[in-house]
């Protein structure tokens, strides 16, 4: 990092900050704080929902999940576009016909205040730690690398954010969202043609996605079915589309931004706008992920990507193993990088047979490389007891350090910031959305001034960023962070999503019986999340299936046993 990067980083941002503090000023009654005057045009809408849910998870570990296991993670996306097109068609129009400030106003006026209640809870407890981790993970992988105290680095993401958030509301989000989606595509974009300049220069593009198919990382689609495969076409479409339903239709992080449309058909063309960029959005960043893997294969790669860790070691009484094991890193790597020219040479030539020779003699070599790693990491055990053995979240962020260029660097990392601030001032806006219209101004202080809710928003809006950035601060990390997220919100968001559609499609159960069934629903779902190996994305199938099932028969109970009475 030099003057040059610096500058770039912190101008972005601080002009993120002053756009929308300015653009929205002046917030004059709730309907304005919390639904932006319903006044957003598709495009704005569209972007926002994007920006939304591209964390700076989506940047700092997507790349990563790419390098270790390929594109398959991007079949988690392909029940989207299918529930953008159903959600258009039937929540979208029966929000705005209720007038609606949040979803779960709907579910009171079909069912009653305790589903309403419950459901507000549940949300309210997945997006409050969602928006921690979406602090954290960012916070802790840059703070990291650039040397950064944790706390300082989050507190830095939490403050820019509250700053705007609580300025402007609904509208300050969806404003600064434009600018902060062309950040992050742009400088992704960028980075992804750079990689592919960096690479050997007989090595063409052609050359680089032939190699990563041969070795296995072009995996796009797997038609099998496994219940314990997490990416797969069926997880990805059913598991994935449930997902999407429940987080793009009930999720108030982003049923905001589209409540926030000027009508009907604007909300409409927003989320479809969604639906058909997420997935080629998301295959680029995949891809970039797969090229740094490729470029790897030719540029020697840290043993360990986690380079606090391995400093660690040079500092300590391990030094002399560690090195030994570098060394030995440094051969199997001269080793790899014959055997993918040779492979070059193969695809070339096409030569199946040596084609799959190669491949064989990689995987040994492959083998022998996690060995040594998981040597290197027994090692960084012993200094740091607390170290995570996983590393892939601090690939894409290595490879930017070492091998960008000054200026390049410090947009990236504008990228990374710009999305942890667009995604967590969602989250923050839905909360204390949720919390005035749905717990304060229902339950708790009826009928006061528009001008007391207004404030009330605003406090609630401090309240939440305050606590997501003291969550974020004592977080701990588990798995790779993207996934991490997905199963957070999958544990939850089955269960939210089957009080919906049972509240829409099912007429004859009352609220009664789908809270009891919501409360079995989730309990179940939390007994497998803790106890077997179901595949995360199934907890948003079973958690909404259970729900309405199980509403069907208590309401079917109770019925009879009234009859009888």
């Amino acid at each position: 990092m030099n003057l040059i990067d610096w500058t770039i980083l912190f101008g972005t941002l601080l002009f993120i900050v002053a756009y929308g503090v300015w653009k929205t000023r002046g917030s004059r009654n709730i309907e304005s704080y919390l639904l932006g005057d319903k006044s957003m045009k598709w495009w704005t809408i569209g972007l926002s929902v994007m920006a939304t849910q591209a964390s700076a998870i989506t940047f700092l570990s997507t790349p990563g999940q790419a390098f270790d296991d390929g594109m398959r993670f991007i079949q988690f996306y392909f029940g989207l576009p299918l529930a953008m097109v159903i959600l258009s068609i039937t929540f979208i129009p029966i929000y705005y016909r209720l007038k609606v400030y949040t979803a779960y106003e709907f579910l009171e006026s079909r069912f009653d205040l305790k589903t309403r209640s419950l459901a507000s809870l549940l949300f309210l407890v997945q997006r409050g730690l969602a928006a921690g981790i979406t602090i954290y993970a960012p916070s802790i992988i840059l703070s990291t690398m650039l040397g950064w105290n944790l706390g300082s680095t989050t507190l830095v993401i939490g403050t820019l954010v509250i700053i705007y958030t609580v300025s402007g509301g609904t509208k300050a989000v969806s404003q600064t969202q434009k600018q902060q989606m062309a950040v992050m595509m742009g400088g992704m974009i960028i980075a992804g043609i750079l990689i592919i300049f960096l690479l050997p220069k007989d090595i063409s593009f052609g050359d680089a996605v032939n190699v990563a198919g041969k070795l296995g990382k072009m995996n796009i689609v797997n038609l099998e079915f496994d219940i314990t495969d997490r990416y797969n076409i069926w997880s990805g479409l059913i598991g994935g589309l449930f997902l999407s339903l429940s987080y793009f239709g009930t999720d108030q992080s982003q049923v905001a931004r589209y409540l926030s449309g000027k009508s009907v058909a604007e909300s409409r063309l927003g989320l479809l706008f969604n639906g058909l960029l997420k997935i080629p959005m998301q295959f680029i960043i995949l891809f970039i992920g797969v090229m740094v893997f490729v470029f790897y294969l030719f540029v020697q790669p840290p043993v360990y990507f986690n380079k606090t860790e391995t400093d660690n070691l040079l500092g300590s009484e391990y030094k002399s193993d560690y090195n030994n094991l570098q060394q030995t890193h440094s051969r199997l790597f001269d080793i790899k990088k014959d055997q993918t020219y040779a492979l070059v040479d193969a695809i070339d030539r096409n030569d199946e047979s040596a084609i799959e020779q190669l491949q064989l003699e990689m995987a040994q070599t492959d083998a022998d490389s996690k060995k040594v790693k998981a040597e290197v990491f027994s090692l960084i055990k012993k200094v740091n007891p607390d170290a995570e053995e996983r590393d892939t979240d601090y690939v894409f962020i290595t490879f930017i350090m070492n091998h960008l260029p000054h200026g390049l660097i410090g947009l990236l990392l504008a990228v990374i910031f710009s999305a942890a601030m667009s995604s967590a001032s969602s989250e923050i806006n839905a909360l204390a959305s949720t919390s005035t219209v749905d717990i304060y101004k229902r339950s708790v202080a009826k009928k006061r001034s528009d001008k007391h809710y207004l404030n009330a928003s605003k406090l609630l809006t401090l309240f939440w960023g305050i606590l997501a950035i003291l969550f974020a601060t004592f977080a701990s990390k588990a798995e790779n962070l993207i996934q991490f997220v997905n199963i957070v919100g999958s544990i939850f968001y089955g269960t939210i999503l089957g009080i919906f559609l049972a509240a829409f499609y099912v007429k004859k159960i009352k609220g009664n019986a789908v809270f009891w069934a919501a409360i079995i629903a989730e309990s179940i779902v939390l007994i497998l999340f803790f106890f077997t190996d179901v595949a995360y994305l199934l907890f948003n199938i079973i958690g909404c299936v259970l729900v309405i099932i199980l509403a069907i028969i208590i309401q079917l109970i109770h019925n009879r046993f009234n009859k009888v009475e």
